[in-house]
């Protein structure tokens, strides 16, 4: 019984060593971060401390949320009034692939006397922050917090918190009142929001915490969630906890002049007094945080003007430029604190600022036959991408309103292309290839293109028509398909109006032909003289049509003696298609560069004698597919377009046919990818792959499925394993050398094809699984009297160094296990607490990495001793 109390009284001096080394100093805080590269990011956590207590941390835990820890050192610590002090940790971490992580960081514990958080000084403090991974959206760093996150209030008076957050990115942030966490990043339990007299909010949009108003003095926490947004997407949150000490006090709060949000161009000034006073007539400090302030390129000004009893002038001044065009605001948060003796209170406005992109000038149009050449001048911003132009039929008179970019979208203008540089100041509409329609007056205009893609205010409109007098082709029909007598009918619209030319004839018919839709090699095959141009057809042939695509160009001139000349020409290719033979059925896709519109496709297929062809299908789109097929027939086509150039005058509908061809469909389509899962089990050391089966749609007709695995980020993928059967969707892989690794895997059909891996590649990493115990008792009595760490095989090695309370080294060791059986010199160590460092080498998804461990191992000695559970000696 002796012994047993010995034992309890030791431990409970390790007990009172530990709650000293734990004393309690925690206030505020946040994590954010930088993305450095594609997997690895910096962050940095701030924590706001009680410099009264005894703890202080030079290093902290982090938990990344990839199942891997690291030591995170404080780089800076600034002592600030009322006992706070503001420290800064630092650290770099490659995670092991795309994901959603949340980071953790926790240390024992909150200060003492929080009003809102029970026996606040027993609860862990935390914070998290939360960060998606995903290539497609591109890097991303959290916003800046300007303002700290510490602040004083008075009983009665409104009170006013606001982070000042600054996004480097641009991304949109929002903003939400959530719970202070404890361990783990678990809401406290029991936590209460803070009284108020009124009403307690976050504004979601400007990020004011409005305490309105507070009614008992104390200390207490609060925490907001600080959201970041990308395309509509949730990319990141950060949880802010914020520590709020409430006075009673006599002393009214400064006001501020109530601010104006500003919208200007970029290169604009914007300059203002900033103007607060005190009914007490206390002095006034103004401060001001945001982005504009702490921007690279021509940052913003704030200075003192001047002051006078209970009154404080500061001016605000911010060069905008072009470098500051984004699609987001900018927050600005105005501070002012008096200096009252009793107790110092602030009033807190802010404001918002949009800079956006002056407006391409000098935008004309130079008319061809069926094209338009369009020309500007080039933007004074010599940081834009880019440039967008805008097209619509006719007129729309649009002109835009202040703060207005881009072009809205219900005046009829549609997004036509866009150049690359800001050098890139000309483009020909030829609607992408296929011609403009004659007769139509068509407006442009041009915007200029941020990084960011935001869009600058929009140039004038401008309108233009094609040049007139022109031949209207109208058809261009393959009557024969044949490689040797094929037929070919060409048609056009009289031309009109010569007289405002003028161009009196005689006239001259020039008929064209080139291979392909493309018009790049023309040859003559044809002329036509006449007096009144109404010889407006001709046959081309004999000519090879089996599988094969014309351009023809009509070109007329006015053939009068003394005064030829070119009126006008125009183009048209015949309608041809492309046979794509798949897994039974084969996909049909039209082939043509017409000056008219084809408002729909009927298909025809050739039946099984080989005398007609029947309708399939009608589609308005440039492709066809036509199903349930059998592989290793035979198919043949005829397509018919039905267009339109919507003039009056102009033959309508344009009937036109292809050639006909054919094609076999034959199994050449792959499965779809599986979607993949992993989950590693720790316990027993294997890794579990699962998917699902493919997406309905695709191919059904999978037969097996293949296994690829990479150990580290850097290897290649190999392939391990087949899974047999198509309805098996599980695999266990149990690693050699760590359980972090990289997988995919692919659908194999019944004959060969292989589809694409599953993507993306999925990446987890190591089990954290090393644990030291901290009490062992080496008294040779067959109970416990080694100290061994309970690990795996995938531990490389360790360095061990075990201490006594003196520092002196009665240990170490490479040995991941440690089998220390508390020898020294010779001798059984004296019972009492050591202190031990080690550093564990362990295969990680990135290689071999480190993970640092600390703390104390208690060694009992005594005869007989046992630790609880183990029973008595046998």
């Amino acid at each position: 019984m002796l012994e047993l109390r010995r034992i309890a009284v030791i431990l409970l001096i390790v007990l009172i060593v530990s709650v000293k080394g734990f004393a309690t100093h925690n206030r505020a805080g946040e994590i954010t971060y930088r993305q450095i590269s594609d997997l690895t990011f910096e962050i940095t956590i701030t924590t706001f401390t009680y410099t009264l207590s005894a703890a202080d941390r030079d290093e902290l835990t982090v938990d990344w949320g990839d199942n891997t820890t690291s030591i995170a050192p404080r780089v800076e610590q600034v002592l600030l009034p009322n006992f706070y002090k503001r420290n800064k940790y630092i650290k770099e971490h490659t995670f092991p692939g795309p994901g959603v992580y949340e980071i953790i960081v926790q240390d024992p514990n909150r200060n003492f006397g929080v009003l809102n958080i029970p026996s606040s000084v027993n609860v862990i403090f935390c914070l998290k922050t939360t960060m998606m991974i995903n290539p497609s959206l591109g890097y991303n760093n959290t916003p800046v917090l300007l303002n700290p996150p510490i602040d004083k209030a008075a009983i009665g008076h409104v009170f006013i918190h606001n982070p000042a957050a600054y996004d480097p990115d641009g991304d949109s942030i929002s903003y939400s009142r959530t719970v202070c966490l404890q361990e783990n990043g678990e809401p406290i339990a029991g936590y209460t929001f803070p009284p108020a007299s009124d009403t307690l909010y976050v504004d979601p949009v400007s990020g004011d915490y409005v305490w309105d108003a507070p009614v008992d003095s104390g200390k207490f926490n609060i925490a907001m969630n600080i959201e970041e947004w990308r395309n509509g997407i949730k990319i990141g949150n950060i949880v802010r906890d914020i520590q709020v000490e409430v006075y009673k006090t006599t002393n009214i709060p400064p006001e501020n002049q109530e601010l104006t949000d500003y919208c200007v161009e970029a290169g604009t000034v914007i300059e203002f007094d900033f103007i607060s006073t005190d009914i007490d007539g206390d002095s006034i400090i103004q401060t001001a945080n945001g982005g504009p302030l702490i921007v690279e390129e021509s940052p913003a000004e704030f200075f003192y003007v001047s002051s006078e009893t209970g009154l404080s002038v500061s001016r605000f001044r911010w060069q905008t430029a072009c470098e500051h065009v984004r699609e987001r605001t900018y927050q600005v948060v105005f501070k002012a604190e008096d200096t009252n003796r009793q107790l110092s209170l602030v009033d807190i406005d802010n404001m918002e600022i949009r800079v956006i992109g002056p407006a391409p000038d000098g935008l004309s149009a130079f008319p061809f036959s069926n094209s338009i050449s369009l020309v500007w001048n080039k933007s004074v911003c010599t940081n834009i991408a880019g440039y967008r132009l805008y097209r619509k039929a006719g007129v729309s008179g649009f002109k835009p309103d202040s703060c207005e970019i881009g072009i809205p979208p219900d005046i009829g203008y549609e997004a036509i292309g866009e150049t690359e540089s800001v050098e890139d100041t000309m483009f020909l509409d030829n609607n992408n290839g296929i011609g403009l329609m004659k007769g139509t007056e068509y407006c442009y205009i041009v915007v200029a293109l941020f990084p960011d893609g935001t869009e600058s205010i929009a140039s004038e409109e401008y309108c233009s028509v094609l040049v007139q007098g022109t031949p209207l082709i109208t058809n261009v029909s393959i009557t024969e398909t044949d490689e040797s007598n094929g037929s070919i009918y060409i048609a056009w619209a009289k031309p009109k109006n010569l007289d405002t030319i003028p161009a009196n004839g005689p006239y001259e018919y020039n008929i064209f032909r080139s291979p392909g839709i493309w018009g790049e090699n023309y040859s003559l095959i044809g002329t036509i003289n006449t007096d009144d141009l109404d010889d407006t057809t001709f046959v081309d042939e004999p000519v090879n049509t089996a599988g094969y695509n014309y351009s023809y160009k009509i070109e007329l001139y006015n053939d009068e003696g003394g005064n030829r000349f070119l009126i006008g020409s125009g183009e048209a290719s015949s309608l041809g298609m492309d046979i794509e033979p798949a897994d039974e059925k084969l996909s049909l896709r039209f082939i043509k560069n017409v000056p008219w519109v084809n408002l729909e496709y009927v298909i025809f297929r050739q039946d099984d004698t080989g005398m007609s062809f029947d309708s399939v299908g009608v589609t308005a789109d440039s492709l066809f597919i036509n199903y349930g097929l059998e592989n290793g027939k035979t198919y043949c086509y005829l397509v018919k377009s039905i267009g339109t150039y919507n003039r009056p005058g102009i033959l309508d509908p344009l009937i036109n046919y292809s050639y006909e061809s054919c094609g076999i469909p034959v199994d050449n389509e792959p499965p779809c990818p599986p979607d993949l899962n992993i989950s590693s089990n720790c316990d027993s050391l294997y890794n579990e792959l699962t998917w699902n089966l493919p997406v309905p749609g695709c191919p059904d007709d999978v037969a097996n499925y293949k296994v690829f695995y990479k150990p580290t980020l850097e290897a290649d993928l190999e392939f391990i394993h087949t899974v047999e059967s198509p309805l098996d969707t599980v695999f266990i892989h149990y690693p050699d050398f760590s359980m972090a690794g990289c997988y995919a895997i692919s659908a194999v059909d019944s004959t060969g094809n292989e589809s694409e891996l599953s993507s993306p590649v999925i990446c987890v990493d190591t089990c954290n699984y090393y644990e030291i115990p901290n009490v062992f008792t080496p008294n040779n009595d067959g109970y416990n009297d080694i100290l061994r760490a309970r690990t795996t095989d995938f531990v490389v090695r360790i360095n061990m160094k075990i201490y006594s309370r003196s520092g002196a080294l009665v240990y170490e060791t490479v040995d991941p296990y440690i089998n220390w059986d508390g020898m020294y010199n010779g001798k059984y160590v004296a019972p009492g607490v050591y202190y031990y460092h080690c550093d564990v080498y362990e295969n990680r998804i990135t290689g071999v990495e480190t993970r640092h461990y600390s703390g104390f191992i208690h060694v009992i000695t005594e005869k007989d001793a046992r630790l609880p559970g183990e029973g008595g000696k046998k």
